[in-house]
């Protein structure tokens, strides 16, 4: 099967619908109340979610020197998104967990995500943001040994 190289390319429309999703994002959770967070929050929630991740993990998770993460990670823990709790594995490092504000910003990115799918849902039909997701979702799969891969930094 041969795919027509006739209009946009499929990488710059992902690029172009992932940041205006993220726009999206960003400008409902300010209009709810949540201001202050930067992109970068959301990658960190998201691993940190199923039981927490060591810094050194959100270093390489971002691409960025363990002082950067540390860094990050304070900023976040100031703002109550995060705490720091030994890890069980290992006595002298401390693992990254959500707090109970944590839990509630990932709640909301969530909703505002479905809303946001909603709006595409209204202009193109429910069945074809479903098939989207099908199609996208099987194509990810594929490369990566039947599992979706954890979500990092462009």
């Amino acid at each position: 099967m041969t795919v027509s190289s006739n209009g946009v390319p499929l990488a710059r429309l992902f690029a172009i619908a992932y940041r205006m999703m993220i726009a999206g994002l960003h400008e409902r959770l300010a209009e709810r109340g949540w201001t202050g967070v930067r992109v970068s929050y959301g990658f960190v929630l998201l691993a940190a979610r199923d039981g927490g991740i060591r810094g050194t993990d959100i270093a390489a998770l971002l691409g960025v020197s363990k002082q950067a993460a540390s860094k990050l990670v304070d900023g976040m823990r100031d703002a109550g998104y995060l705490a720091r709790e030994p890890d069980p594995d290992d006595e002298r490092a401390k693992r990254v967990v959500l707090t109970d504000r944590g839990h509630a910003l990932l709640t909301a990115v969530e909703q505002i995500y479905a809303e946001l799918e909603s709006d595409w849902a209204a202009l193109l039909d429910e069945g074809a943001v479903e098939a989207m997701r099908a199609d996208l979702t099987n194509v990810l799969e594929h490369a990566h040994d039947g599992r979706l891969p954890t979500i990092t930094p462009p």
